[in-house]
């Protein structure tokens, strides 16, 4: 049976990194990074990474790692949500990190200890928006060699990636790869705290961490991860934006009263508040899921096509119930809507995962 509250390890671990977020990472030092040549916050990256130890917490301690589960990665996410903070851990500690978990091959474990310990930043070299249950990748080739050529568009935290794992056909079919040394051009990314990339590795040596045997199998395992985590993501987003806008609505006076005794703005942040359970629920669920492999398909198509759509939702609410401020680049209002959008869009759109969710479950279309 699923438990979906919070240990009393995770609460722990909650406090630790929202701590250090609030310390390093305020919204005032997001917005100006945004802004900056230097959009990822690579020193407060290591911080997490590396002294905190979050890089591989769902990594067993023989391979590095903490040796927890993805519960305990998703209760970071939470926090990476409410603070949409510029670092890249769901290309390298999810995404990366998941597919090599998967790989189990010698030369896999040797790049996972380097990840897990921070001492190396990672990337999946697949599109964001692929989804669970995509056909894998052909954008990519690989000779007899190793030698790899193609182009990636549109990957996830590859601008500060150390190595990316590329999946790419070779000689006997699907094959995931590490490389080093790829061509990576920025592209305009709507979320401005998540970087895209455009990955080129023609003449690039790849290293084989998995043959055709698990290819396939580790990338749909680190897909299937990152989508029912990124669910925590948008929980904590929405849960900003709920927050932020109880918070000034209280303040902000009209007619010789605080806006939040309105009626209408009472209604619409109960409903809110209602949809953000629900959200809870099911991005607990598929961390819990995930952890135990039960029923997982079907829990992270449930996170998935819930969490994404009230993520927007908070948002947009957060910036109409702002009024004027919620329009301005100075408020950090629209870097949540930026995040909640991309996110609705990466690892599969709720559509998607909506027509997912009724074959797993076996309803007629």
């Amino acid at each position: 049976m699923s438990d979906l509250l919070y240990s009393e390890v995770e609460e722990d671990l909650r406090a630790s990194v929202r701590d250090l977020f609030a310390d390093k990472a305020a919204a005032a030092s997001v917005l100006a990074r945004t802004e900056s040549a230097e959009p990822y916050d690579l020193k407060l990256w290591r911080t997490l990474a590396a002294e905190l130890g979050t890089a591989g917490l769902h990594v067993p301690e023989e391979l590095g790692g903490q040796g927890a589960s993805t519960r305990e990665l998703a209760v970071v996410l939470e926090e990476l949500g409410r603070a949409v903070v510029p670092v890249p851990f769901l290309g390298s500690a999810v995404l990366a990190t998941s597919a090599l978990l998967a790989c189990d091959s010698d030369e896999s474990g040797q790049l996972l200890r380097r990840l897990a310990a921070g001492e190396a930043i990672g990337a999946l070299a697949v599109t964001l928006s692929t989804w669970p249950g995509a056909e894998f990748p052909t954008a990519a080739r690989a000779d007899a060699d190793g030698v790899l050529s193609g182009r990636i568009g549109l990957v996830a935290d590859a601008s500060v990636a150390d190595v990316l794992v590329v999946p790419a056909l070779g000689p006997d079919g699907p094959g995931l790869y590490a490389v080093e040394g790829a061509t990576v051009t920025e592209a305009t990314s709507l979320d401005l705290t998540r970087r895209l990339a455009d990955v080129t590795v023609d003449g690039a040596a790849g290293r084989l961490l998995a043959g055709p045997d698990r290819a396939a199998e580790a990338l749909q395992h680190a897909l299937l991860v990152g989508a029912g985590l990124l669910a925590s993501e948008q929980l904590g987003v929405a849960q900003w934006c709920l927050d932020e806008t109880v918070g000034y609505v209280k303040q902000r006076y009209q007619f010789g009263r605080p806006v939040g005794s309105f009626q209408a703005l009472k209604h619409r942040l109960a409903d809110l508040y209602l949809e953000l359970v629900t959200a809870r629920a099911a991005a607990r669920n598929a961390a819990d899921a995930l952890a135990d492999g039960r029923d997982v398909a079907i829990a992270v198509a449930v996170a998935q096509s819930a969490c994404a759509s009230v993520a927007v939702h908070a948002a947009e609410e957060a910036i109409q119930l702002h009024g004027g401020i919620g329009m301005t680049w100075e408020h950090p209002a629209h870097l949540y809507l930026k995040r909640a959008k991309s996110d609705e869009l990466a690892l599969g759109t709720p559509g998607r995962h909506r027509a997912a969710l009724a074959k797993l479950v076996d309803l007629p279309a």
